[in-house]
């Protein structure tokens, strides 16, 4: 602005110089054209006085230098002049200033030369006689006078230039001084020019609006990001050049990105395959998902186009967690062939006995067993199809299920006179220890749990081997304690062997008539309970597992 008023200043400066000096010349050539007009005036009347008073003897005793004396007659030729042969010039009766003579009796004029460079003036008087008396002289024209003057006219210029950029320099340097000085966060404290204070106060309620403005955008930027950094979901959200405006924390997270990474290309800062397959689908304004696989879990990453009047303008990216998801949709195909791989086995001998059976191709003395064979798989499915729809109903929450206050000792002492026959036929010993322990529970859940715990620990035990069941009851815990001497649980399967179907010893699990689900009902009933489940086996030594109640759920 300094510069721009500057420039203006010194323009104006200089042409007001010039015009100035213009007009001055014109004047002053004007004014004393006018005198020397008026001094041609007098010095024509003082000829013409002297011609009319000698005649032409007075013409010629002059002694002329910077005037032309003509004398015209009343034809208009020349009788006289004073520099040119008067028979050799022309005829003067058309001349302006004669012809105004003629009959006005005085008469003037002005003309210049080819060469523009001389200015002619005449004056003429008619005499008594009627002829004229014209006197001329010679005028340089202003453009001449100029030339002549160059010099010093260009002196006073350079000094009219010095000054007008000095006085220009200091001029727009005041003027601009107050401006760069106000105060802009107060405008209305600014003692400037009074021609600024509608603008200062139209600035100070802008000021005031922006400022309303800016609180309120990060009043609502920080509970944006408030509420998106404390999602378990990752958010992104991107412009249409696939540019980073917002991305929260869990999201920063999984794709590995800093929160530095706003304003950038996010193909730029992560190079997830799947993530550039999908942006590249949105990109025709159409919704797209897919699945990915981070190092943390599974996620399902949707992708939405933002429009607006039709057009895209961004882009909005959620992760969705899918991991447990994923899990229990692999337990659910997992549990269905499984289930699948236990009904078909005893439907097939139970098919294949009573086929025989029907075409009578057993011997009468062998009906007994193949009827034995087709009941004890019957037995199995039947167990097996309880402990589905057991899991199943613990799944679901048990809701129906009554809640009351349970002696898990006495359950406990039901179960090992219920399993001791069991135990005997396998030369095991079951004993029971410990004291009355009372818990708020589920009757039912808590005979499962029990019962799978000892019945697993008969079935995977050796022939002399024990079954220790003992109970614990402590201010806020119930202990339940089921060891055996059994075969143990190797440490690669111990982590599995609650999953449903999951057996260490496929041949074994047969021979014993398991369905694979008991530990995976106790699982699940000591999980509603709010039990914890701990687990100590050694192959050969025998397996320890302790299931810890609190007493009031």
């Amino acid at each position: 602005m300094t510069k721009k008023i500057f420039r203006t200043i010194s323009a104006v400066g200089i042409s007001v110089f010039l015009a100035s000096a213009l007009l001055f010349m014109t004047v002053l050539y004007d004014y004393f054209s006018g005198v020397q007009q008026r001094q041609l005036r007098i010095q024509t009347d003082l000829a013409a006085q002297g011609v009319q008073d000698e005649s032409l003897q007075y013409l010629e005793g002059l002694d002329i230098q910077n005037c032309r004396i003509t004398w015209i007659g009343t034809d208009g030729s020349v009788i006289y002049d004073s520099v040119s042969d008067a028979g050799d010039m022309e005829n003067h009766l058309e001349r302006e200033e004669v012809k105004e003579a003629f009959t006005e009796g005085n008469g003037e004029s002005s003309r210049y030369s080819t060469t523009l460079t001389e200015r002619y003036l005449y004056s003429a008087k008619r005499l008594s006689d009627g002829t004229v008396l014209r006197l001329s002289v010679t005028q340089h024209s202003l453009f001449v006078l100029t030339l002549g003057m160059l010099q010093p006219i260009c002196v006073i210029f350079a000094i009219a230039v010095i000054l007008s950029i000095v006085l220009a320099s200091r001029l727009s340097k005041k003027i601009v001084k107050p401006l760069n000085e106000l105060n802009l966060d107060d405008p209305l404290s600014n003692d400037g020019y009074s021609e600024l204070s509608p603008l200062l106060h139209r600035i100070d309620v802008q000021q005031r609006q922006i400022k309303r403005q800016t609180e309120e955008m990060r009043r609502k930027q920080s509970e944006f990001d408030t509420v998106t950094g404390g999602m378990t979901e990752g958010l992104v959200l991107l412009n249409r050049k696939g540019e980073i405006l917002s991305i929260n924390r869990a999201a920063s997270e999984l794709f590995d990105i800093e929160s530095s990474a706003v304003g950038k290309d996010i193909l730029s800062v992560s190079r997830n395959p799947a993530l550039t397959a999908l942006l590249h689908k949105v990109e025709n304004g159409e919704h797209a998902e897919t699945v990915i696989d981070f190092s943390v879990g599974t996620y399902q990453l949707d992708a939405s186009p933002v429009l607006s009047g039709g057009e895209m303008t961004g882009t909005v990216l959620l992760l969705l967690d899918v991991t447990e998801k994923e899990k229990n949709e692999q337990m659910r195909r997992e549990f269905t062939a499984n289930v699948s791989h236990e009904l078909k086995t005893p439907l097939h001998t139970i098919s294949g006995c009573a086929e025989l059976l029907v075409n009578g191709m057993v011997k009468p003395g062998d009906i007994p067993n193949f009827s034995k064979q087709i009941y004890t798989e019957a037995g199995r499915m039947i167990r097996l199809v309880e402990d589905i729809i057991k899991l199943s109903h613990l799944d679901e929450g048990a809701d129906d299920m009554k809640w009351e206050e349970t002696d898990l000792f006495s359950i406990a002492d039901d179960v090992v006179t219920a399993l001791a026959p069991e135990a005997e036929r396998a030369a095991i010993r079951i004993e029971l220890h410990g004291e009355h322990a009372v818990l708020y529970g589920i009757p039912q859940l808590l005979g499962s749990i029990v019962y799978n715990l000892c019945d697993n620990a008969i079935k995977y035990n050796r022939k002399g081997g024990s079954v220790s069941v003992t109970l614990r009851a402590e201010d806020e815990l119930v202990t339940l304690i089921v060891t055996d001497t059994g075969i143990g649980i190797p440490a690669e399967h111990q982590e599995r062997i609650f999953e449903r179907f999951y057996r260490v010893d496929k041949s074994h699990s047969k021979e014993t008539g398991g369905t694979g689900l008991g530990l995976s009902i106790v699982k699940h009933a000591a999980r509603l309970h709010g039990a914890a489940i701990e687990l100590r086996s050694m192959v050969n030594s025998g397996t320890t597992i302790t299931v810890i109640f609190p007493r009031n759920t």
